[in-house]
């Protein structure tokens, strides 16, 4: 008797204890209060909300009117925050930067960029942080971007020479800025024309159009088998394998020349990308391994910033002066006027060219290149004025919404290049 009522002790008392902590955990959760969203359903969550043909953007646009900057959605099994207000974006990029610094480990990141090893995608740590330091101190140093004039020249010739050539044809302007650029950073990064340019520009292209599609295995983490009833996964890896091909045969070939004391494979003798990051890797100096993958992941970030990226903003500037005839003439007129005559431009006409700038920006306001940024994940539970936001939820910016906020910008619809014109607002 005297054991069964210890046994009964012991069993309430365990009873008691979790039945504490079970409120405890509760109260803790009531305290919390997520930022405000949409309903929801089962399983799929906030999907079916973007399901509806528009563009994702425009949709969280819309959304944030009725509940308000920073809003809460459920994607498939992954909480999501969208944030459309300059404010919240400087909270969270810059005030609480570290608490948002990493990025959520996608498919695109997993497969593209060599397990998440290139600068855009990789997680916030000691990897991170030296190939930043690489970018600022020695791929994009004003030294390297100089070194490239006679190249952007070069292209830029070739790019008139080929328009001039169909004075009485249609020409696919888009197609043509994106080979520019393509080729712009294809020799930049490599030093030369190199055999199968044209096919590693195209499979570039390619890939930028199949990472752009939503992955469903991202937004459902515990069924990765929905990898392969997508289809999504299986196309990139086509696609990415003959990329790597060409990628790993420019890398070593630099590698078999760097060893026969050729440091320098540009065509002007100077050190290319590739060069460069070989530079480092044998180097050690990073204290970081650097592989060949690493130097591909690289290189993708590269074409994206320099060929997609780059492309977009010419061509949507050129879109946005054919239907502002104004400004279109404005520009020209302060082209001829810095050139005198001129037909090539040198590096230091461009600074002369302040309405132009003007342009720039105010393509970059309305049209961003990438409308909801990279995603950003939460790395630890923190605040956000009233609201909790839980660890390893994902961020989304719209910065597309931003730019076109009537609280901040007036009239945000017109494209006003003027607007930016002795303006403290920067791009």
């Amino acid at each position: 008797i005297e054991l069964m009522e210890l046994l009964f002790t012991i069993t309430s008392l365990l009873l008691f204890l979790s039945l504490i902590l079970l409120l405890w955990k509760q109260s803790k959760t009531l305290n919390k209060k997520l930022p405000p969203g949409p309903w929801r359903l089962p399983f799929i969550g906030n999907l079916h909300q973007l399901m509806n043909g528009r563009l994702p953007h425009h949709t969280f646009r819309d959304l944030s009117q009725n509940y308000g900057p920073i809003f809460h959605l459920r994607l498939g099994e992954v909480s999501h925050i969208v944030v459309s207000s300059p404010d919240i974006a400087k909270e969270i990029m810059k005030i609480q930067d570290l608490n948002f610094a990493t990025r959520p480990q996608l498919m695109v990141g997993e497969i593209i960029m060599y397990n998440y090893s290139d600068i855009g995608t990789c997680p916030y740590g000691d990897y991170w942080r030296s190939m930043r330091k690489v970018c600022i101190l020695e791929l994009l140093s004003t030294k390297m971007v100089k070194s490239f004039d006679s190249i952007r020249q070069a292209e830029m010739s070739s790019l008139i020479s080929s328009i001039n050539s169909m004075p009485d044809s249609l020409i696919n302007l888009s197609d043509k800025i994106f080979w520019f650029t393509g080729s712009v950073t294809c020799r930049s990064a490599f030093g030369k024309i190199i055999n199968g340019q044209d096919k590693l520009i195209m499979l570039i292209k390619d890939i930028t159009l199949l990472a752009g599609a939503t992955e469903l295995a991202d937004l459902f983490p515990s069924r990765k088998w929905l990898h392969q009833i997508y289809g999504l996964k299986s196309k990139i890896l086509k696609v990415h394998k003959e990329a790597d091909v060409i990628l790993e045969n420019i890398i070593n070939e630099h590698q078999k020349n760097r060893a026969n004391g050729k440091k320098g494979n540009s065509e002007y003798g100077g050190e290319d990308l590739v060069d460069v990051l070989l530079r480092v890797m044998e180097s050690g100096e990073l204290g970081t391994p650097i592989t060949n993958n690493n130097i591909k992941a690289v290189i993708f970030d590269m074409f994206v910033a320099g060929a997609e990226t780059s492309s977009a903003i010419i061509i949507w500037a050129l879109a946005e002066m054919i239907r502002n005839p104004r400004i279109m003439a404005k520009a020209q007129f302060e082209v001829r006027q810095v050139l005198k005559g001129k037909t090539i431009f040198e590096d230091t006409d461009l600074e002369e060219l302040k309405y132009l700038k003007l342009v720039i920006k105010e393509t970059l306001r309305l049209h961003p290149p990438l409308p909801l940024l990279l995603p950003r994940e939460c790395r630890a539970e923190t605040r956000i004025g009233e609201y909790t936001i839980p660890i390893k939820t994902r961020v989304l910016i719209n910065a597309w919404a931003i730019g076109r906020d009537p609280e901040y910008w007036h009239n945000p619809k017109s494209f006003i290049p003027e607007r930016f014109d002795n303006s403290s607002i920067d791009f």
